[in-house]
């Protein structure tokens, strides 16, 4: 079966994870693909099970022969609480012909190369992309449709050698919560990598530093019609709020090492009002100065207004891996060789973001992420490349032969 025909089967399960959820993982449904990943993976041979967490770990022997460091191939399932994943309806547009790509006609939803310019990289190649109403699921189900690829190719052709693989599918990336009852020791590998990036060829070993943050507002509600010098309104006091944090922090403003503050949720009535952001930077004494605003901000208010008008929570979430992969960079120039070996030019960026493996590089396990072949995460603009699909896997197939050469 090719990666992209698994993509397909894989979009169908709404495996959503929800950000304020107690239980893990933060939504049962994810469950559902798990188990049917499990079972994927008992139907090649191979022995795979999941655990009470969810997570699924399989193990692929080596070939004969081989004494190689053991590999661990790794994708979540989850996808984002920011867009619908709920019947998902996919199509595929053969041979893209460089034109805006109508997504949804009502909505006037359109894919439009002058809005996403990487779309010109895709002229010639054959897209999945969605109906508008839903993100698509690439991120990162082309990841772990990929994964499955590799395994079923290396099962079929015995003349690929290979070390002894760890195959690690995950709940709750997209919530920040993908490795956080995971037993690295239960992995078993010597390293391993995410394959949870954007264009095929990319290899990224940095991340943003990242924290979570709640700002709870507390206000005086008073009738409006009697409310001169009486009223506090909390929403108010969340603008004002916002308005303190420096303007070029926004990420509609920001790029490539730019960090940012992202609001992404906001609830409350004249009372009480509730703000969540995300906070992120690479480098990690920016990223210190970024929550140290949060703070003054929270502080002012306080002043201004009264103690305990504002009050602030920081949650750390996960650390730029490249701190540790520097003393292991030969993890990357494996990948770099493969990539080029399959006539790709590497392309090395950080992550304006964070996956599994930043978390799993800092519990002892060294995880640099792969580009997938999947575009525009998060949203109904989403889209994947057949023909990039193809070429990660060949990537990888690569990756592991390669590394079959070593000696443990």
């Amino acid at each position: 079966m090719k990666a992209y025909e698994r993509l397909l089967q894989y979009a169908a399960y709404d495996t959503q994870s929800d950000h304020h959820a107690t239980t893990y993982p933060s939504t049962a449904k994810q469950l559902i693909l798990l188990e049917a990943l499990k079972d994927e993976l008992r139907g090649f041979g191979i022995e795979a099970n999941i655990d009470s967490y969810g997570y699924v770990i399989g193990t692929l022997p080596g070939s004969a022969g081989v004494s190689a460091p053991t590999v661990a191939l790794i994708a979540h399932v989850d996808t984002s609480p920011d867009a619908s994943g709920n019947h998902v309806n996919p199509r595929i547009v053969q041979k893209y012909d460089g034109t805006p790509i109508v997504l949804d006609p009502r909505k006037n939803l359109i894919l439009d190369p002058a809005v996403f310019p990487w779309l010109k990289d895709n002229v010639g190649q054959d897209l999945i992309v969605t109906d508008g109403s839903t993100l698509l699921g690439a991120d990162d189900k082309a990841g772990v449709a990929e994964i499955m690829t590799v395994v079923e190719r290396l099962i079929a052709d015995p003349t690929i050698q290979h070390g002894t693989i760890k195959i690690v599918f995950t709940p709750d990336e997209e919530v920040g919560q993908g490795t956080t009852h995971l037993d690295v020791s239960a992995v078993g590998a010597d390293f391993g990598y995410t394959l949870d990036g954007s264009k095929v060829g990319e290899i990224a070993f940095e991340n943003f530093n990242a924290a979570g943050v709640t700002a709870s507002f507390i206000g005086k509600s008073v009738h409006p019609g009697s409310a001169k010098k009486k009223m506090l309104n909390s929403i108010r006091l969340a603008s004002e709020f916002d308005a303190l944090l420096p303007l070029s922090d926004r990420p509609e403003l920001t790029e490539k090492y730019e960090g940012f503050n992202h609001p992404t949720e906001l609830h409350g009535t004249c009372e009480k009002t509730t703000a969540e952001y995300i906070v992120r930077n690479h480098d990690a004494a920016l990223f210190e100065r970024q929550k140290q605003d949060f703070r003054n901000a929270a502080a002012y208010l306080n002043r201004k207004y009264g103690e305990g008008t504002c009050v602030l929570e920081i949650r750390e979430q996960y650390q730029n891996m490249r701190g540790l992969l520097e003393s292991r960079m030969e993890i990357v120039e494996f990948a770099l060789d493969a990539i080029r070996k399959n006539g790709l030019e590497p392309i090395v960026e950080p992550i304006r973001g964070g996956t599994d493996g930043a978390r799993l590089t800092y519990m002892g396990l060294p995880c640099p992420n792969l580009g997938t072949g999947g575009y525009n995460y998060h949203g109904p603009y989403e889209y994947a490349s057949i023909d990039e699909m193809d070429q990660a896997v060949n990537v990888v197939i690569t990756l592991l032969s390669d590394i079959a050469a070593l000696k443990k």
